[in-house]
């Protein structure tokens, strides 16, 4: 429930209620001892079970709660929640010394012991950074937690969380003693040079507090620093004298951690100010600490070792988030941006990259708030105009360079890396440093990850940037899908099947859904937005974009799983499929014969032409992107002439030399074939009858579709022909005769799918003459197809579908008419005609005469009769 505290408002505020309720409310003197310790053991017990996932959660839930209404006085229930604060704080510290007795008296129990009091102080430390003031008492209580002698993983948690608690309680101390302080910067000294990575930063950040804030006791940090930067200075001379080889192995202990040290000293410290420098201020031959470092990490950058350029490049890291001016230079911007877009590169570089960025940027913002803290209460004393602080808008520069670069960076097979990038994405767009549009086809690739963590806090980005900048996403949405496709390509490499686009079922209740389902849910919301992205999803099976086979499998597992809710949404995408498959199947049939047929006609008279009368100009097949084309491509007739196009031997004597465009046009065929399978799919597992499909027209009003759908339990989308032709490869451009035929049959089968279409749809009309227990005839092509949804043919002319039977006979009953043909026993040549009809508009039935629709539609008759098809407005 504690994590749900960054959702919106309304949840935000329940759970800040529940838990000021449960947690923050003052506790009665008489019930200290029992109800609050049972408190405190309660929170304490939350936070040990969270330590994985990250305590973000109880942060904000501290802010939330403590930090309502700060530019008023203090409202009475935020007064209560400091005095339970207080409580908890006090009660905490109570119980480290307790459980530190315990540790000290008996032997047992040490590791409980040891948890429990890592715990405590974890909860102490997450209080100083909300409210460091709550420990000020308490801070002589924690010093000598840090002479503790460590033997367990604990105790170095507990060294860790100890420094960091008094970085941020002893400046707000009032007269310190000088003993106290005295020892606390002996002990992190002591601290820097014995222990691990964890226990330096913490104690140099510690160190940093003490010394600039309160002691100046600039020597005793400048005499640390210089016991590390002589072992750099050193090992680089020696290795100087021979570039080619390494430096001993026991060399590389010491080497790394002075070049980690020496960047925290420097991200904490500014050993070029008169200050620090102390006597040798003067000195006019004094080479600057900045320049000199930062050529020796640059150096150690070059090394062999990938250890040591580990170390430096951490180190680079924490020298520049001080010193951000050399992130603008080109050492660095060239070291950055080759980690960052190197494929070849170590993951732990790139990830070490991506750190550094979101380090300084998480260093930004805190430098920010404090000094918007002292604006304050400085406003009214200065003058605006006054203020020039060059530093404000630094980290939005400093993200313009890397930015570019840090996106790319997610498209990578590590978890890692992907991770890291997020991070630095959310803080990028929490900071509002750059626009929020160039980053939303990234968020939607996050969405698709296969960590639940990524997905979850990418999706919180995509709602927000929704709620403030609606219509973006929609605008950004196929970019997103089309980078969720390379993404999933390298993610799904090992997976012997094409890539999907569909996340299996968690559970066996559960079916499957969408990778993309999310940003369906997003630009759903708005009518018009959820239409463009079904077109423009649609618009990619277009034979004129020659997008993949695989690509397009991957949207339609997408389209199949999309998580609809009304009736409007998928029958919306069953009738455009129809559409589309009209006249696409038209033109890429017309585009074959064309390429086939076009020697025969090179030399010959007017009598024998690919087309007739210029009705529809040779290599022009109709935009499917352009609305007004898609409707008059529909409505015109198209007269072609087939003279022996169903003969498979006179068709290979007219194969051109070069069958890659005849191959291409082929496979977009299967984008056909793909869109008349999804949209069986659909149908089967919304339960839409034939007649249902006939009578939707998008045009109508939006309450007419309303009505909320449900799933069925059907079969997994599995269009068997497209994975059959992925696992057989990339076909080759030269091909023998067998492969020829085998060319040329494809291209019967299609054509007698497109006329088995047709017939189907003749055959609605003679629907209710046809006598009780009569079967619809069925094409070979139809059977072929309409079986592929991960179902069998039975012998009467149904397919299983999980366990209903499906009459695939009637199954391609579709409103649009694609092809027919039909000979004239004149004797001039031989033509015929496909024809291509607008859907049907249910009329209603006169009770005199029923007037059945037109059969053939002439050339010469006026076609403005029939008026505009509504059917194709979005």
């Amino acid at each position: 429930m504690i994590r749900r505290v960054n959702d919106e408002e309304g949840i935000k505020k329940l759970v800040n209620e529940v838990f000021q309720n449960m947690w923050f409310s003052p506790v009665k003197e008489r019930d200290v001892g029992t109800l609050l310790l049972r408190k405190v053991m309660n929170i304490t017990e939350v936070v040990l079970a969270c330590k994985d996932t990250g305590l973000d959660w109880f942060e904000q839930l501290l802010q939330n709660l403590l930090k309502q209404k700060e530019d008023k006085e203090e409202a009475p229930h935020v007064k209560h929640v400091i005095k339970a604060c207080r409580q908890i704080v006090d009660c905490l510290v109570e119980n480290v010394l307790c459980l530190e007795e315990k540790t000290l008296s008996s032997g047992s129990e040490i590791v409980a012991t040891s948890k429990r009091l890592v715990a405590c102080l974890t909860t102490l430390h997450l209080f100083a950074k909300i409210k460091p003031e709550l420990l000020v008492p308490h801070a002589t209580t924690l010093q000598p937690y840090l002479s503790l002698r460590c033997n367990t993983q604990g105790d170095y948690l507990v060294l860790h969380n100890v420094a960091r608690t008094l970085e941020l309680v002893v400046p707000l101390m009032e007269h310190p003693s000088e003993t106290f302080l005295a020892q606390l910067e002996e002990n992190m000294i002591r601290l820097i040079l014995r222990h691990g990575m964890t226990v330096i930063q913490s104690c140099v950040s510690c160190l940093g507090a003490v010394v600039n804030n309160v002691t100046r006791n600039y020597k005793l940090v400048r005499d640390c620093f210089e016991k590390y930067f002589v072992v750099i200075q050193k090992r680089r001379a020696e290795h100087e004298q021979d570039p080619g080889s390494l430096l001993p192995v026991q060399h590389h202990a010491i080497l790394k951690r002075s070049l980690f040290t020496v960047g925290l000293f420097c991200r904490y410290f500014d050993f070029d100010s008169p200050e620090a420098l102390g006597d040798d201020a003067d000195n006019p031959t004094r080479i600057a600490v900045k320049e000199k470092l930062f050529e020796d990490l640059l150096y150690f950058m070059r090394y062999k070792n990938e250890d040591v350029r580990h170390m430096a490049l951490t180190g680079l890291g924490s020298m520049c988030i001080r010193h951000y001016d050399l992130m603008l230079g080109r050492e660095v911007k060239e070291i950055y941006n080759t980690l960052l877009t190197d494929e070849k590169c170590s993951i732990t570089l790139k990830c070490q990259v991506l750190k550094n960025i979101q380090t300084y940027l998480q260093e930004e913002e805190i430098r920010m708030i404090k000094q918007d803290s002292e604006w304050s209460k400085l406003s009214k004393k200065e003058d605006l105009k006054e203020m020039g602080d060059i530093t404000s808008g630094m980290a939005s520069t400093v993200i313009q360079l890397y930015l570019k670069q840090i996106l790319e960076s997610y498209i990578h097979a590590s978890t890692q890396v992907r991770t890291c990038v997020l991070l630095v994405i959310q803080l990028i767009l929490s900071q509002g440093l750059v626009h929020p549009v160039q980053i939303v086809p990234y968020l939607i690739c996050m969405s698709t990850d296969t960590e639940q963590a990524v997905r979850t806090k990418s999706d919180q980005q995509l709602q927000e940037i929704e709620k403030k900048y609606p219509g973006f996403i929609q605008m950004k949405a196929i970019a997103g899908v089309k980078m969720s496709f390379k993404l999933q390509k390298i993610i799904q490499v090992g997976d012997s099947e094409p890539v999907r686009g569909f996340r299996p079922p968690a559970t066996a209740s559960d079916g499957p859904c969408a990778l993309n389902g999310y940003l369906y849910t997003v630009v759903r919301g708005s009518r018009q937005h959820r239409r463009a992205f079904i077109l423009s999803l649609l618009k990619q099976f277009d034979e004129q974009l020659k997008t993949p086979l695989t690509e397009l499998l991957y949207l339609a597992d997408n389209l199949a799983y999309f998580p609809y809710q009304n009736q409007d949404e998928p029958l919306f995408v069953i009738h455009h499929i129809d559409v589309f498959i009209s006249v696409t199947g038209s033109n890429l049939l017309q585009s074959f014969r064309e390429m086939t047929i076009g020697r025969k006609t090179e030399n010959t008279d007017g009598n024998e032409q690919s087309t007739s009368e210029g009705l529809v100009p040779e290599n022009k097949p109709v935009d499917t992107s352009d609305p007004l084309a898609l409707e008059m491509a529909v409505k015109v007739p198209v007269i072609v002439d087939e003279d022996d196009d169903d003969d498979i031997e006179t068709i290979l004597e007219r194969l051109p030399g070069d069958i890659t465009p005849l191959q291409e046009c082929m496979t977009a065929s299967q984008g056909c074939l793909l869109l008349l399978v999804l949209k069986q799919h659909v149908k089967d597992m919304y339960g839409f009858t034939d007649s249902k499909v006939h009578r939707y027209s998008p045009a109508e009003a939006a309450k007419v579709y309303e009505k909320s759908v449900g799933r069925k339990s059907v079969g997994v989308f599995k269009p068997k022909v497209t994975l059959e032709i992925l696992k057989q490869g990339e076909p080759s451009s030269i091909l023998a005769d067998k492969e020829k035929r085998h060319l040329v049959q494809q291209y019967l089968e299609f054509k007698e799918l497109m006329l088995s279409i047709d017939r189907a749809d003749d055959e609605d009309d003679d629907d209710a003459h046809r006598p009780a227990g009569s079967t619809p005839g069925r094409s070979p092509g139809q059977a072929k197809v309409f079986a592929d949804v991960d179902g069998r043919v039975e012998s009467d002319g149904t397919t299983i579908v999980g366990n209903s039977p499906v009459d695939i006979s009637r199954s391609t009953d579709t409103p649009i008419k694609t092809m027919q043909s039909k000979r004239k026993p004149s004797g001039e040549a031989m033509r015929s005609k496909v024809r291509v009809r607008t859907p049907k508009i249910k009329e209603k039935p006169k009770k005199k005469a029923k007037k059945k629709r037109r059969r053939i539609i002439d050339s010469d008759e006026d076609s403005s009769g029939g008026g505009s098809d509504p059917d194709f407005t979005a």
